[in-house]
């Protein structure tokens, strides 16, 4: 007789301030040995300043395991919708590392 896998679900909610999102255009990625950091910055053109709307921090796995989900998902829309253009300028990665010492972990 073989066992059956147990799988367990994880019921995820939406709330509907969470819902709302937020529109951005400028993300900035930091980085220690223990986790990745990304602000996620709304700019407005003519504007000298920028908020942070979001930031998320994550463990190094779980950051690898968004790029590839990313590309996958990337892959799929261009498949339906035609390909991504990119901007004719080249933009520079904005990568910031922070000091190892600078985070908890």
């Amino acid at each position: 007789m073989s066992e059956e896998k147990k799988t367990k679900k994880i019921k995820i909610e939406l709330k509907e301030d969470v819902a709302q999102g937020h529109y951005v255009n400028l993300p900035i990625i930091g980085y220690s040995q223990a986790e990745f950091i990304l602000d996620f910055i709304k700019v407005i053109p003519g504007v000298t300043k920028a908020d942070v709307k979001s930031r998320m921090i994550l463990a190094p796995m779980h950051t690898k395991n968004l790029l590839l989900t990313l590309n996958a998902k990337i892959k799929e829309y261009e498949k339906k919708f035609g390909k991504i253009a990119l901007p004719k300028q080249k933009i520079e990665p904005r990568n910031i590392k922070l000091p190892d010492d600078a985070l908890p972990n």
